[in-house]
């Protein structure tokens, strides 16, 4: 079932794009950008980063941006939904915050894919270790 969902994001994400030509990225750029961040892909719909955290982050809000996660390595306690605390805009249509009240807790690991929509307040309340993962953004035209 997490194959199946991962495909669906890659599937999404190439029919997303609708371009004419296919977006290749080698094995060395994806390796970088899973050790330290970076974008792989951007489009004028949708952009794809891979990501890697050694702590917790701020909670966030993309109000125009659903975010799907697939996490390659490691594990993090991840919160979704609820209400954001604290919370300040950050730049245009984006905010970030201290804490959320509320919210569902998941436990995410090595295959796991998460599904954002657009609005909802998330945040990576803890990271043990390490967690890497990549992140598609689906923008909202």
């Amino acid at each position: 079932m997490k194959y199946a969902l991962a495909l669906l994001t890659v599937l999404t994400a190439a029919v997303l794009m609708a371009a004419d030509t296919a977006t290749y990225v080698d094995h060395d750029k994806v390796a970088a950008a899973l050790a330290k961040g970076g974008s792989l892909v951007t489009a004028s719909n949708l952009t794809v980063s891979g990501s890697h955290r050694e702590a917790k982050g701020q909670v966030e809000v993309h109000d125009k941006e659903t975010d799907v996660l697939y996490i390659i390595e490691g594990e993090a306690t991840f919160v979704t939904g609820g209400k954001m605390i604290g919370g300040k805009q950050s730049k245009a249509d984006q905010w970030l915050g201290t804490d959320i009240q509320g919210g569902e807790t998941h436990h995410l690991t090595k295959g796991d894919v998460i599904v954002i929509p657009a609005g909802m307040p998330h945040w990576f309340k803890e990271v043990p270790k390490s967690v890497s993962y990549y992140v598609v953004k689906v923008l909202k035209q």
